[in-house]
């Protein structure tokens, strides 16, 4: 990805400092990673799945980046293991180019995307839908165009009905192209995710978010965010069933998706 598309979305000095490895140890802590040059490589490869995903989705409808979805990230500084916003770049990138102008973010990390509800605070023309645990990380949470919150515990029913219901109010938003945060982290085994929902349930999930968006005719971009299953094992079946959910509800094949 070049800088000149992360400074639609990120600070100079940021970008500078993250690249030369000039973070202070505050900012260090508070992304949670530890600095490296692969870390930076990796999340500028990221960055760029996401922006070739979101091109590919205009012109066909569904694309899938198997990253990104870091959406802790603000314009001056990371957060929980989120370095560089690849959603909010992403969508810069397609204002810039006149490719869309109504976005739509249906994110479904355990985690609030305070990251990107901050960015985008003062952008009408995007549509911020964050579902996500109440007691949950972050701790001091922003404000999405429209949060619900999740009591510790809520099970596959309750989540799916809970999103069921909020889809049509965000249908009115009538967006261009949507950008869907498929985390893993909602899952009951899940060492950070405090929710309850099963693999079962999560596939569920994938297949209501992607299904509104093919009725609808709302080309859309897959991301994976979080997941941190005590057996890894259960977070990397979650993420496959979000790109066969994506196979099955678009009727498409592996070769046709970005990766």
């Amino acid at each position: 990805v070049s800088v000149e598309n992360l400074l639609l979305v990120h600070t100079e000095d940021y970008i500078s400092r993250l690249q030369h490895g000039e973070l202070t140890a505050k900012e260090v802590r508070k992304l949670g990673l530890p600095w490296s040059e692969s870390l930076v490589r990796r999340s500028f490869h990221a960055i760029s799945g996401t922006i070739n995903a979101a091109l590919t989705a205009i012109n066909s409808g569904i694309a899938s980046n198997l990253a990104g979805g870091t959406h802790h990230a603000f314009p001056d500084r990371g957060e929980g293991f989120c370095v560089l916003n690849d959603v909010a770049v992403s969508i810069r990138v397609l204002q810039r180019e006149n490719l869309a102008r109504r976005f739509l973010i249906i994110d479904c990390d355990v985690h609030q995307g305070n990251g990107t509800a901050f960015i985008f605070k003062d952008s009408p023309e995007v549509f911020t839908f964050s579902m996500h645990g109440a007691k949950n990380y972050p701790l001091f949470k922003e404000r999405s165009t429209l949060d619900i919150e999740l009591p510790d515990g809520t099970g596959d029913a309750e989540f799916l009905d809970t999103l069921e219901h909020a889809l049509p109010r965000i249908r009115l938003h009538d967006p261009d192209i949507i950008f869907y945060l498929a985390g893993a982290d909602p899952f009951e085994k899940d060492k950070l995710g405090r929710l309850k929902l099963t693999i079962e349930g999560l596939r569920k999930r994938d297949e209501m978010v992607l299904e509104f968006a093919r009725s609808n005719g709302f080309p859309v971009v897959t991301t994976m965010s979080g997941g941190y299953a005590a057996e890894i094992e259960d977070t990397v079946e979650i993420h496959c069933n979000t790109i066969r959910a994506v196979k099955s509800v678009f009727d498409c094949n592996a070769g046709s998706l970005s990766a």
